[in-house]
């Protein structure tokens, strides 16, 4: 039985919300940010990524960072940026991207349903970057991040959030500069609120589709105030974590592809050569060469774009990892014929996510890096099964868009 309950959310007054709304921390770097939040003393970026606001030379991971963090989020409040609604409500979170909406409810997640696989997970997290958010959400006192979550659609779910739309005006509507639009209702209505957190507790599971070291990180500091408060009795908001639930019905992942910056060694003709017996390959004479079709991919070198279809026996169809397309290629070409043994960690290899187009892979190889390889993208269906299976999906294998904007909803863990 799955929880998801409704909070009080510390969230920006009406006329601040589309300058507060911030792209998520980890989405770009100190640089980037700095430039982001020149003339919009409100940005969140002030909060999520506070080093923008100390002298470049100071490390990001810096004590002072944090304190920052902190106090700028308090400041935010004392001014009267921030509000908090005086009892728990749900919220209704709806995105538009390219004419395409995805809206999800925006709640508190528990940190027992992620300990006990209720939350499914499929990526690995790293320690550095857990620590990181760790100190973060404990120098706040607050989730600052939502967690990005889908489930199996229900009708009668989605119907009462629909119906709620459908008879109030929302608090937040805009346009951001990407063009994506962001609009939020509140349900203040205790009844209505109480239907839906009975709702949800008849989902059998929750799935983490972006986010993970933002949920490992609110659930280490969960721990760590449960260890501090022995006498807890899980009503407390260090138990819940910040999260916004969509149905499964309405994401949408995009292609995550590859740039290899050499060929370890290989001249092109030896590389197609060795490629020759793991994929079918055709040059691609119509433009670029997306795939259209899972165990395909396209393929961008030499001034030439290629399509490759996985021959049989290079994968096990009944395994759901090793089937997976970022598998086949990994396993059977990245590894043992371009020495990419970690992609986490190798220098030698670009992640291009699909929102920036085929264009980009061309941009870079013809830059002078050696072959792009562009995937098709991970269905939402092989995420699942991956997660329910409580498999792991190799590095970068999703990518989700819209993005949630970080700073409309903060939740307090005191």
């Amino acid at each position: 039985m799955a929880v998801f309950r409704p909070f009080k959310a510390v969230r920006p007054t009406p006329e601040l919300a589309e300058k507060v709304a911030a792209l998520p921390y980890d989405v770009m770097n100190s640089r980037e940010a700095r430039e982001m939040v020149v003339g919009n003393p409100y940005s969140f970026l002030h909060v999520d990524k506070a080093e923008i606001d100390l002298d470049p030379s100071i490390d990001i991971y810096d004590e002072k960072v944090y304190e920052k963090a902190a106090s700028n989020l308090k400041k935010m409040q004392e001014d009267g940026v921030y509000i908090q609604d005086k009892a728990p409500c749900f919220y209704i979170y709806r995105q538009i991207m390219d004419g395409r909406a995805q809206t999800g409810l925006v709640g508190c997640a528990s940190i027992d349903d992620y300990l006990n696989d209720v939350v499914k997970k499929h990526e690995l997290t790293r320690a550095d970057k857990e620590a990181d958010r760790i100190h973060h959400v404990d120098s706040c006192d607050a989730n600052t991040g939502p967690i990005f979550l889908t489930y199996h659609a229900k009708a009668e779910l989605s119907s009462i959030i629909k119906d709620w739309q459908a008879a109030h005006k929302p608090v937040y509507d805009f346009v951001a500069d990407d063009g994506i639009s962001h609009t939020v209702w509140v349900i203040d209505d205790e009844k209505v609120n109480k239907t839906l957190e009975e709702g949800f507790q008849k989902i059998p599971a929750f799935y983490i589709a972006d986010g993970h070291h933002r949920a490992a990180s609110a659930v280490r500091v969960g721990q760590r105030r449960r260890a501090a408060n022995p006498n807890y009795n899980g009503s407390e908001e260090f138990n819940f974590f910040l999260a916004v639930l969509f149905p499964d019905e309405e994401l949408k992942i995009f292609d995550y592809n590859r740039v290899v910056h050499d060929l370890n060694g290989n001249t092109p003709e030896e590389f197609l050569e060795k490629l020759s017996k793991i994929y079918e390959i055709s040059e691609f004479k119509g433009g670029m060469c997306r795939p259209e079709a899972r165990h395909t991919a396209g393929m961008y070198m030499g001034g030439k774009w290629y399509h490759l279809k996985a021959k049989e026996g290079t994968y096990d169809p009944k395994d759901p990892v090793d089937s997976l397309d970022v598998s086949i290629l990994q396993k059977n070409v990245l590894k043992p014929i371009l020495g990419i043994d970690d992609p986490r960690t190798s220098d030698r290899i670009s992640f291009v996510g699909g929102i920036r187009g085929l264009k980009e892979l061309v941009r870079l190889v013809d830059g002078g890096k050696a072959v792009a390889f562009a995937m098709y993208p991970t269905g939402l269906d092989e995420l699942m099964t991956i997660a329910d299976t409580n498999n792991i999906m190799p590095p970068k294998s999703t990518w989700f868009e819209p993005k949630l904007r970080s700073g409309l909803f903060v939740h307090k863990l005191s």
